[in-house]
């Protein structure tokens, strides 16, 4: 499996299909992903290990491993992790197209 590395740590595909894409994702300590929504696909992650901070449609929760979010299809998300560790989770996409063209962002720390 290919690593595919970003400005807040990396990712790996698990798994693609014609109708769902799981991914492995990696946050290093103190980065955060970008707020952002999806026109044409939902989420569900399951955070494996770490400590982290959510925000799902401005609701900020704290997460640890075993924690899971459904983040339904245009709702506005975001994971930061905010240990010393890496926060590792699980990515499941449901949906029609999984290209990273469909990220919408609303917010981002990298300036993209």
């Amino acid at each position: 499996m290919k690593l595919i590395y970003r400005p807040w740590g990396h990712y790996q595909v698990i798994s693609l299909d014609t109708d769902n894409q799981v991914k492995k994702i990696t946050v290093d300590s103190g980065k955060r992903l970008s707020y952002q929504t999806h026109e044409k696909r939902s989420e569900y992650w399951v955070i494996v290990k770490g400590t982290g901070n959510v925000t799902l449609d401005g609701i900020n929760a704290m997460c640890v491993g075993g924690d899971a979010f459904i983040i339904e299809q245009g709702m506005a998300h975001r994971i930061e992790n905010i240990s010393e560790d890496e926060l590792v989770f699980i990515e499941v996409q449901l949906g029609i197209y999984f290209g990273e063209d469909d990220i919408v962002r609303i917010e981002d720390d990298f300036g993209r």
